[in-house]
């Protein structure tokens, strides 16, 4: 990486394909702004923004810190900060950055930021880093600042707080994540990642099965009786019990569960968290179908169903909550149908609507090795 010029600093922002490189391209719509009014002086930012999957075949933080090094040697970048959706590991604890003040280059795991207010965090964390490696450059400084130059970026994004570096690593300044909050802000921006809301469309075969076990449920005379002597905590039991199958179906039809051949104990919390992370994104997504389907079919009920009928058939009159606790029922059942529907989907099809890109790549990467 090049000197900077006395007023212009050009900081990369080296994304991962997908999330990260959206994210990257938001964030380069504030960050220039943002990064001078910080500096002051007349300083100004130019960045730009890299989308290349510099995390391919690996997870090893030593290989990515010198790929990021690598990849900034040959251009004219003076910071290099690397986005990517892939949880990182050391030493048992879940990585939120790595910064090398001496090569200008930073690694910003996305996940550890959490699910919530993503964009927020990344930008400010993003805005913390640079600053320190500028201020570090600068000055000429090869050693790390004092800890208190990302105290707002730890402070604002706790529970982040300074963690071990090897002595064989070219990063000088690590914060991670611990604990029980470490590990759901982890998870909940691991599942972020995957865009649950994805399977939606990509469960096109099992949601037509859905809607047609559904369909033809609501003018079942049968279903009706049921619906009106069933209680809300039947009801209840009934919606979580065929949830339950329709997740548990499409994780073990298409494979999504995570094994590991390795006995340490941080191979088996990675795996439980990567499990974890399975089970919340197919479950969203799930829950997001069957909200649509007791939609469905409450407006299907709407339509068809008839007073006089309904009477006949079920011995009680037509009151306005039947058609809720018809349509709750219905689109319990609907969902049994959608998950014996789901097994017409390709496995592959699945995966791609569960993961993020980089998943599906860490994932067929294990099967590759497995086989």
């Amino acid at each position: 990486m090049r000197e900077s010029s006395q007023d212009v600093t050009v900081v990369a922002l080296l994304a991962d394909p997908d999330a990260p490189t959206e994210v990257a391209q938001r964030m380069a719509r504030k960050l220039p702004d943002r990064l001078a009014d910080r500096s002051g002086q007349g300083r100004r930012f130019d960045v730009e923004v890299v989308s290349e999957p510099f995390t391919a075949g690996t997870e090893d933080l030593s290989t990515l810190t010198r790929r990021i090094k690598d990849r900034g040697g040959g251009e004219r970048w003076d910071i290099v900060v690397a986005l990517t959706d892939l949880p990182l590991h050391s030493h048992g604890r879940k990585i939120v950055v790595d910064l090398s003040h001496e090569h200008g280059l930073a690694l910003l795991s996305l996940p550890s930021l959490g699910g919530l207010r993503l964009q927020g965090r990344a930008l400010r964390a993003v805005e913390e880093v640079v600053m320190s490696l500028a201020t570090a450059r600068a000055t000429g400084a090869e050693e790390p600042p004092r800890r208190q130059s990302l105290g707002r970026f730890a402070g604002r994004l706790a529970p982040i707080h300074p963690g071990q570096v090897g002595e064989q690593e070219i990063v000088d300044l690590r914060y991670v994540v611990s604990g029980p909050r470490g590990y759901l802000r982890v998870l909940g921006g691991m599942v972020r990642a995957n865009r649950p809301w994805r399977l939606v469309p990509g469960l096109s075969k099992a949601l037509a099965a859905a809607l047609a076990t559904g369909a033809v449920a609501t003018v079942n005379s049968t279903i009706w009786t049921l619906a009106t002597s069933l209680s809300t905590p039947r009801l209840v039991i009934a919606m979580v019990g065929s949830v339950a199958l329709m997740i548990g179906w499409l994780i073990v039809d298409a494979n999504l569960w995570h094994r590991t051949d390795e006995v340490s104990p941080e191979a088996r919390k990675r795996a439980a968290l990567y499990n974890a992370s399975t089970v919340l994104t197919v479950g969203i997504g799930v829950i997001v179908c069957y909200v649509g389907l007791m939609i469905i079919n409450l407006v299907w009920a709407l339509f068809i169903l008839n007073d006089r009928v309904f009477a006949s058939a079920t011995r009680t009159p037509l009151h306005a909550t039947d058609y809720w606790t018809l349509s709750w029922f219905v689109a319990s059942v609907a969902t049994v149908g959608g998950a014996l529907g789901s097994g017409l989907e390709s496995d592959e099809a699945i995966r791609a609507a569960a993961y993020s890109k980089r998943e599906q790549e860490r994932r067929r990467m294990l099967q590759d090795d497995a086989d």
